[in-house]
C-alpha cells in the first residue's frame, strides 16, 4: 500500500487544518494509507496519527521565539522524534504544510530530508517560507525578500520577537529549504505562486492546486434564520484570529455607516473585541462545529473579508458553497474565488464601495442562491481539489 505522511502544525482545526484531514480522506478513498504529524489539536479516527512534541515544548518555542526571532529553530528533540518515526514508517511521499507555529526545528528535519530519497511535496499556505519572519508583508509593502529580509518592520507581528534577526533567519531558510532535490511546491494560490517565482525558492517547480472544502458539511439551508434579527440584512464576518490584518477595525467604521435595518455578525471575537463593538456588531466567540458555522452563512445576507493580507481564504469558499454572496478586498488570493456570479472585489479599505456593493446585493443585483450553490459544487469540492494532489503523489513515485 503507499503511503504518505503529512507533516502541519493543528489537524481538523482552521483553514489549513481542515485541509489537512482532507487530503488525508480523499488518500484513504484511494487506496492511500495516511499518516498526519501535528502539533495541536489533533483528533480524528480514521488516521494514524503523529504527535509532535509536547505543550511544554510549545511554551519553551515561544519564549525563544520572543527573545531571539529564531522561530522554527527550537524544538530540537520533537524534530528528532518525528525523524525516527518518519524513517520506520519510510513513506512513499511527505507533504508538508505549515512549518511555523512553535513545533518543529526546520533545520533539523531538512538536514534529514536532504539525505533520504523521498519526494517532498510543499503546499505553500503563506509567505513564512521565504522570508526572514514574517508570514505577509502586503501591508508593510516590504520586498527585500526578494533579495535579503533585514531590519524587519514587522518584527512586532507573528512569530511576535523582541529583537530583529530576520537576516539571518533568511539566510539560514534559503540554506535549510534549497538542500533536498526533490521539492515540488503547491501554492494555494496563482498570487502566491507569482511571488514565489520571485524568492530564493524559485528553482523549484510548483504547481497552484486552490483549497477546496468539504462541501457536504455546508448544506445550504434557507429556512433557517436569526429569529431576534428578522427582518434585517445581515452581514458575517468570520477570523480564527482577528488580529489586525484581518480588518476587525474596518467593520467596526463600517457598522458607524449603518442604519438600524443591518446588523453585523463577527465569529470569531475575543472577549476584549466584543467590549469594543457598537450595538449594532454581534460578536461570539469561537466555534469549532462545523454545522453551526454552515448556519451562520446560511442565514447571512452577504459575508464580508475585509482582509488586508491573505492567501486563498477557505471562508470565501465556505460562503459561497451556502450560497452567501462574498464582498472582499483586493488582496493576495482572496479575489480568485470571486466571480461575477458571485460576489465583489474592492479596495483595501474603501468602507464606502464595500457599502455600495451592500446596497446592490440588497436590491437583487446579484445571482440566485442555487448559482452560487452550483458554482460552488463544480469548483470548490475538497474531492475535486485534492484528487490533483494524488495525481502529483503518482507522478513523484512513478
Amino acid at each position: 500500500m503507499k503511503t504518505i505522511l503529512q507533516i502541519n502544525t493543528v489537524l481538523n482545526k482552521g483553514s489549513v487544518g481542515r485541509i489537512v484531514q482532507g487530503i488525508g480522506e480523499v488518500l484513504q478513498d484511494n487506496g492511500w494509507e495516511s499518516y498526519i504529524a501535528y502539533a495541536r489539536y489533533g483528533r480524528s479516527d480514521n488516521f494514524r496519527l503523529i504527535k509532535i512534541g509536547n505543550q511544554v515544548g510549545v511554551y519553551s518555542h515561544v519564549l525563544g521565539t520572543r527573545l531571539t526571532d529564531r522561530h522554527g529553530l527550537y524544538s530540537t528533540k520533537a524534530t528528532l522524534n518525528l525523524i525516527k518515526q518518519i524513517s520506520s514508517i519510510n513513506p512513499d511521499v511527505i507533504h508538508i504544510h505549515n512549518l511555523h507555529g512553535y513545533y518543529i526545528n526546520y533545520r533539523v528535519l531538512f538536514q534529514y530530508l536532504s539525505k533520504i530519497n523521498i519526494p517532498i511535496v510543499w503546499t505553500l499556505h503563506d509567505c513564512w517560507p521565504f522570508t526572514g519572519h514574517c508570514v505577509y508583508f502586503d501591508t508593510c509593502r516590504c520586498d527585500k525578500w526578494k533579495v535579503c529580509c533585514k531590519d524587519c518592520p514587522q518584527i512586532n507581528t507573528y512569530p511576535k520577537a523582541f529583537i530583529d534577526r530576520a537576516e539571518q533567519n533568511f539566510l539560514d531558510k534559503k540554506k535549510a529549504f534549497t538542500l533536498p532535490d526533490k521539492i515540488l511546491f503547491v501554492p494555494v494560490s496563482e498570487w502566491l505562486n507569482e511571488l514565489l517565482k520571485e524568492s530564493f525558492l524559485k528553482k523549484y517547480p510548483s504547481v497552484v492546486i486552490r483549497n477546496g472544502i468539504n462541501i457536504e458539511s455546508f448544506i445550504p439551508n434557507p429556512n433557517l434564520h436569526f429569529n431576534e434579527q428578522e427582518g434585517k440584512f445581515i452581514i458575517l464576518g468570520v477570523a480564527n484570529v482577528w488580529e489586525k490584518r484581518k480588518g476587525f477595525l474596518d467593520f467596526i467604521k463600517l457598522a458607524h455607516f449603518l442604519s438600524d435595518d443591518f446588523v453585523i455578525i463577527l465569529i470569531g471575537l475575543n472577549k476584549k473585541q466584543m467590549r469594543k463593538c457598537p450595538p449594532n456588531i454581534i460578536g461570539i466567540s469561537h466555534t469549532e462545529s462545523i454545522s453551526e458555522l454552515a448556519s451562520y452563512y446560511n442565514r447571512a445576507d452577504v459575508f464580508l473579508n475585509l482582509t488586508y493580507e491573505d492567501n486563498y481564504p477557505t471562508t470565501n469558499l465556505e460562503s459561497i458553497v451556502c450560497g452567501t454572496p462574498v464582498i472582499t478586498y483586493n488582496t493576495g488570493g482572496s479575489p480568485e474565488s470571486i466571480f461575477p456570479n458571485n460576489g465583489y472585489v474592492v479596495d483595501k479599505g474603501d468602507i464606502n464601495a464595500v457599502l455600495r456593493c451592500i446596497d446592490k446585493i440588497r436590491n437583487g443585483e446579484m445571482e440566485e442562491k442555487s448559482v452560487l450553490i452550483n458554482y460552488a459544487k463544480n469548483h470548490f469540492n475538497q474531492n475535486i481539489c485534492f484528487r490533483e494532489y494524488l495525481k502529483i503523489y503518482e507522478n513523484l513515485i512513478g
